[in-house]
């Protein structure tokens, strides 16, 4: 069963995403980054590229000829199914649909209220659902 964790209270959700890929990248995992926003997900794209002076957080798009060899996929809610991956790190508000297949689900839920009420919704659905879920406050 998929392990989902919870990371609340995130006062800058990009940089926070950037803090968990590389640390995931570091303990050897394939990711796949998940966003709903085109924006959103160019931006993050940036930051990654910016985020260290001396981490290199290798990435691509999940449709780019490289997604089999690149540990960080980027891919937007309504992307193919983008290769092997161990962990799903979602910022987008809504539940992917294909989250069971992954090892790890990383939900990480920012400060503001809108996004906080939305990432509460998905919390009780995945609980509905019967999954253990682990919370972990940013704060």
């Amino acid at each position: 069963m998929t392990r989902i964790d919870f990371h609340s209270n995130v006062s800058n959700q990009l940089d926070y995403a950037c803090r968990l890929t590389r640390k995931a990248l570091a303990a050897g995992c394939r990711l796949v980054v998940r966003h709903q926003d085109q924006a959103q997900l160019d931006q993050f794209d940036q930051l990654l590229w910016s985020f260290s002076a001396t981490d290199f957080l290798p990435h691509v798009r999940s449709s780019d000829a490289h997604a089999d060899i690149t540990p960080v996929l980027l891919s937007l809610e309504n992307d193919p199914n983008p290769g092997r991956s161990e962990i799903l790190l979602n910022l987008s508000e809504s539940i992917p649909a294909d989250f069971a297949r992954f090892e790890r689900l990383i939900e990480i839920v920012p400060q503001e209220y809108e996004a906080t009420q939305a990432g509460r919704a998905r919390y009780r659905q995945y609980q509905q659902q019967g999954y253990q879920l682990n919370h972990i406050n940013a704060k």
